[in-house]
């Protein structure tokens, strides 16, 4: 009986380190990227919508797409910081 204990303890581990602790760390460091946007920065949404940030609110963020054109979306919608500037 021990040794199924033991394997069964085994697994459990595991699973803690290579599925639920990488994830738990991955949102830690999302959030911590949505608390730090700033005006100016450019970003992709979880849509895939590029575009650079132009006013940071509470819990939304502005995003100016092309010229003049701009939308309004949660801070939980973006996804990363764009690289490469859009044109």
């Amino acid at each position: 009986m021990l040794p199924q204990l033991l394997m069964f303890g085994a697994i459990i581990l595991v699973f803690y380190f290579f599925m639920i602790r990488p994830q738990q760390k991955k949102a830690k460091d999302q959030k911590k990227f949505r608390e730090e946007l700033t005006k100016g920065m450019q970003v992709v949404t979880i849509g895939g919508l590029h575009g650079r940030l132009t006013a940071v609110n509470e819990d939304t963020v502005e995003i100016e797409v092309d010229k003049g054109i701009r939308l309004v979306f949660d801070k939980s919608a973006i996804s990363l910081e764009a690289t490469s500037k859009v044109q």
